[in-house]
């Protein structure tokens, strides 16, 4: 599984070679392994039901969700509401994960309450799935391409904006920025892998420039809803200019 966001910081895992066999984030998404429920009992719980609806929204007036649709629908991946996301209760330190093996997005239903949060959660994952559409990242056995992944989600998707990091009472002048980023992809990547801290950190350093500054499909770090609406409308114009070559 890939992450989305880690609400509390996770505990680092054992060093060394003789960590225990990793799971892949697995635990933290429990219903991932039981049999699915009906409709009908599915919608007696408030929580997916709102989960579903803020979902919806999203995908439908949210800039950043919105360019990550089309573009992964450009890259031969079309995403499905469907098939393609799934609000499930997870463990309470998780928002959202991307599982590769299933290509869907989780979305943690128990732990997003406010549309901005699920705007975010959602934006993140997507970032995982373009990923995976358009490379081949090994997720489960290659920790700097995780790493990569994790490293353009909190870039891209409005982790680390402004008003989130003083909301986490997190603020800096020069460089916080990526500060931030190179922070948030540290603890994505504890919370799914039983790997040391140290093992965590130097992946996410060995990738950070090369990671950082890949800003597609945006074309540029949106800052706020305003960039990416900006971004929104030079990747539709992107996709006419080279539909005319």
């Amino acid at each position: 599984m890939g992450e989305g966001e880690a609400d509390s910081p996770p505990a680092a895992g054992k060093k060394g070679a003789e960590e225990e066999e990793d799971d892949f984030g697995y635990r933290l998404f429990p219903d991932r392994n039981k049999k699915p429920q009906s409709f009908l009992v599915r919608s007696l719980f408030t929580f997916h039901n709102k989960c579903q609806l803020m979902l919806r929204l999203t995908l439908e007036t949210n800039p950043y969700a919105r360019l990550l649709l089309e573009a992964l629908k450009q890259s031969g991946c079309t995403v499905f509401n469907d098939r393609h996301f799934s609000c499930e209760n997870c463990d309470g330190c998780v928002s959202g994960g991307f599982d590769a093996a299933t290509s869907q997005i989780v979305l943690c239903q128990n732990n997003i309450r406010q549309q901005s949060h699920m705007n975010r959660v959602v934006t993140h994952e997507l970032i995982h799935a373009f990923d995976h559409c358009r490379a081949h990242v090994d997720w489960f056995k290659n920790v700097k391409h995780l790493a990569c992944s994790e490293i353009r989600a909190a870039n891209l998707s409005g982790d680390c904006t402004l008003m989130n990091e003083i909301a986490r009472f997190k603020f800096g002048l020069k460089g916080h920025h990526q500060t931030c980023v190179r922070d948030r992809a540290i603890r994505s990547i504890l919370a799914v892998r039983k790997v040391s801290k140290e093992t965590a950190e130097k992946a996410v350093d060995e990738v950070f420039d090369a990671c950082f500054n890949d800003l597609e499909p945006f074309g540029r770090i949106p800052h706020s809803k305003a960039d990416a609406k900006r971004a929104y409308r030079d990747f539709q114009n992107r996709d006419r200019y080279t539909a005319n070559l």
